[in-house]
């Protein structure tokens, strides 16, 4: 994850390249519910910052140059698009048609991460830079700002530019389990 960015723009072309392959993620039921507000430039960077991160708190946030991506994606996920996609005659049969809360698993968010892997990697790929982060607190704030659809979830922000030296988040250095425990053959 990149939390330092140069601020060189991205060359026109390269956002929506990089969108086109996280749509192409995983959707059950190829429900396909799944948009992106894309923020560029300066106007609209300082927009969402002013909304998720206030002027106080910047003197004091650790990842300075993170405000300087020069792209911002808040991937978002509609629920009900989910439920109406399984009301449909050939998942009708699954019970998932009647509510969101019907869902054991909210599938709009596996299918939101799986839109976000895919992106990242598309973002790699290309030798670019990203950091997922989550609007935690202030979803409801991005969606009046940017005005968002009601029902809408956002699964986080993405922001997207060329990487810039930085010193690596204090998780970097947490270690992953060794394979041999966390992968269970036959039995847990």
């Amino acid at each position: 994850m990149t939390r330092a960015f140069l601020g060189t723009p991205i060359e026109p072309g390269v956002i929506d390249a990089i969108l086109d392959r996280a749509r192409r993620a995983p959707s059950a039921g190829n429900t396909g519910s799944i948009e992106f507000l894309v923020l560029e430039g300066p106007e609209q960077i300082a927009s969402y910052w002013d909304t998720t991160l206030p002027i106080e708190r910047r003197a004091t946030f650790p990842w300075p140059r993170l405000l300087d991506a020069p792209v911002l994606v808040v991937p978002w996920v509609d629920p009900a698009g989910y439920v109406e996609r399984y009301a449909e005659a050939d998942k009708a049969h699954t019970g998932l048609g009647t509510a969101d809360d019907a869902w054991p698993v909210p599938y709009w968010f596996v299918d939101g991460g799986a839109a976000v892997m895919a992106l990242l990697l598309e973002v790699e790929a290309r030798s670019l830079g990203a950091l997922l982060f989550g609007l935690f607190g202030h979803e409801d704030a991005v969606r009046s700002r940017f005005d968002i659809p009601a029902g809408r979830r956002a699964v986080g922000t993405i922001a997207i530019g060329h990487p810039a030296p930085d010193r690596p988040s204090a998780s970097a250095s947490r270690p992953r389990g060794p394979l041999d425990e966390i992968i269970h053959r036959r039995r847990w």
